[in-house]
């Protein structure tokens, strides 16, 4: 599985952070989210799942 973040429309609202850390993270800032893995383990793929259904603004896709 491969995670995509659109960088220009993420508000940083870290939802995404608290579904799945091990995969997201905020910037320095706090108002960016930060994509640690671009492909994590199938392990994680019901926590990215997730974290890609409760973003808000919808800057996250999953592909595969």
């Amino acid at each position: 599985m491969k995670v995509l973040l659109d960088y220009d429309l993420c508000e940083g609202h870290g939802e995404c952070v608290i579904a799945a850390p091990e995969v997201f993270d905020l910037d320095d800032a706090g108002e960016k989210v930060v994509l640690l893995q671009e492909e994590p383990d199938e392990e994680l793929r019901e926590k990215v799942v997730e974290a890609v259904k409760i973003c808000p603004i919808v800057a996250l896709q999953l592909e595969g």
